[in-house]
């Protein structure tokens, strides 16, 4: 037991070092150099007076409710996740599973807004219609996904995040841990802006 435990951590480990980015021409970025461009794009975009929209199924689903509330009671970025189970199940019931989050990213996004897109295998029909939507309202696209290479997902953001790896518990810790990392790095930004400020205000 205590090898399987640690041979599970390894391989968390090198996954964190096989995670690849790209943007919608399939230019290729560096982990880091994405992770900025991520954290750029949202501190312009909420600075203009826009909002982060999560959607994903399941545990993505699970992971968008948490961030998105990071980001508005922590950053102070507005944030919402699609998951509420009455507008769950009301859409599911009189459209289909698939128009869940095409509907109301039509009716609350707007042209300044960023979808986040979460979706372990880059797949699900419901997360590429949101995205498509997403697009035709004049949105910025963020994607995390996983399982194949070049799954639908994976090609329709204006930046990609993919892990090459089919299990689900790897794919969403690693999709969390990113998603946990652009909340984190903004505050410590603030705050280090925040304390040289002060310091010259001392002077």
């Amino acid at each position: 037991m205590k090898k399987g435990i640690s041979g599970y951590f390894r391989i968390l480990k090198d996954l964190f070092c096989k995670i690849t980015a790209s943007d919608k021409n399939r230019n290729k970025y560096k982990f880091e150099e994405a992770l900025k461009l991520a954290i750029d794009m949202i501190v312009k975009q909420s600075s203009s007076g826009g909002k982060l929209l999560f959607i994903g199924n399941g545990a993505s689903a699970a992971i968008s409710s948490h961030i998105s509330t990071d980001f508005w009671k922590n950053a102070g970025i507005k944030a919402l996740a699609f998951n509420d189970s009455s507008l769950l199940t009301c859409l599911s019931n009189d459209y289909g599973y698939k128009y869940v989050f095409e509907k109301p990213i039509a009716m609350f996004a707007d042209a300044r807004d960023i979808l986040i897109a979460i979706s372990s295998s880059g797949k699900s029909e419901n997360i590429i219609r949101g995205v498509k939507m997403a697009r035709l309202k004049g949105l910025r696209v963020i994607t995390l996904s996983g399982f194949t290479k070049n799954n639908p997902l994976s090609l329709l953001g204006d930046l990609n995040f993919y892990l090459p790896s089919s299990s689900y518990g790897y794919v969403e810790i690693v999709h969390h841990s990113i998603c946990h990392c652009l909340v984190d790095s903004i505050l410590c930004a603030r705050k280090v802006k925040r304390n040289i400020s002060n310091n010259i205000t001392k002077r």
